[in-house]
């Protein structure tokens, strides 16, 4: 028996679920990844984590009213993103107030959609499917609107990237230059909204920050070039998506966790040593050029 199969289960690859699970955990986990890298050097991870709750809301009610949760993810994380830059365009010393703010009122109404649903209904599990995902569950149908949803990201990305990379490290410079720096921030923030709601369809929305953020902070500890950190990033982040999906597979096989584990709880799990790794990595790489400096 080879080194494969005592890793992995039978069926692995040709089980329509597993293979519905990878195609939509890479597009999500590419796209978290390529965003998380511009929300880490912009210091907006606490945005980010807002957006994750404020999506919350959207899936609750999607699940209440049986809509798509991804269309509730969506359509939550876009007007929390819409209303923490209203509320906060002034002046950016505001903008940690104003998230706060709509993201309180989005956990009372995520609040309301999940006692609704659960006084509504008597099995639902929409506390489970919303706040931790069900990646095993989703629809092959769905691929075509994540890959579309990850294509918008991309392309804006792209679009805005030399702006958007000034603006988060010399804003004084972009200033000088007339970069709209109000109006690149604004499609940013969106931008984040949008990925945000297809790692709550990988991962849960309790969890989608540890995706969104953990890859690129992992990458940008191993390299400083922008370029590098986003292909480092986009490995990281699809090898964990892929590992965690292997790992909730075969622990539907170990008998003493029937029926399995989640997928969430396998991704943030390797997102965390990820990064535990890469800190001491980084830490190895650095100590001989500050023993040059010293000699």
């Amino acid at each position: 028996m080879n080194l494969w199969h005592l890793l992995v289960e039978s069926g692995f690859l040709t089980n329509g679920p597993v293979r519905s699970a990878l195609e939509v955990g890479t597009v999500s986990a590419l796209v978290s990844a390529e965003v998380g890298v511009y929300v880490v050097v912009r210091r907006q991870s606490f945005a980010g984590h807002a957006l994750g709750d404020v999506a919350t809301s959207g899936g609750a009610g999607a699940y209440y009213f049986g809509a798509s949760a991804l269309a509730g993810f969506v359509v939550g994380a876009l007007v929390g993103a819409a209303a923490t830059n209203a509320l906060g365009v002034a002046r950016s010393a505001r903008r940690d107030v104003a998230t706060g703010i709509v993201l309180g009122a989005a956990s009372g109404l995520s609040a309301l959609f999940f006692y609704l649903d659960a006084t509504h209904s008597a099995a639902s599990g929409a506390a489970q499917q919303v706040l931790f995902g069900s990646l095993f569950s989703l629809s092959p149908s769905l691929l075509p609107v994540v890959g579309g949803a990850g294509a918008i990201c991309a392309a804006v990305l792209i679009a805005i990237h030399r702006p958007l990379l000034l603006t988060s490290l010399s804003p004084e410079l972009a200033d000088a230059r007339g970069v709209p720096r109000r109006a690149v921030g604004l499609i940013f923030l969106l931008t984040v909204a949008l990925s945000v709601a297809l790692a709550c369809v990988t991962i849960g929305s309790i969890l989608a920050t540890a995706l969104l953020i953990g890859p690129p902070a992992s990458a940008l500890r191993l390299t400083r070039s922008p370029r590098g950190a986003l292909v480092l990033a986009g490995l990281i982040a699809v090898a964990v998506t892929w590992l965690g999906v292997l790992l909730a597979y075969d622990s539907f096989y170990w008998g003493a966790v029937s029926p399995g584990l989640p997928v969430s709880f396998f991704v943030v799990v390797l997102i965390f040593l990820t990064y535990v790794v890469a800190g001491v990595g980084s830490r190895r790489s650095s100590a001989p050029r500050r023993v040059g400096r010293s000699t």
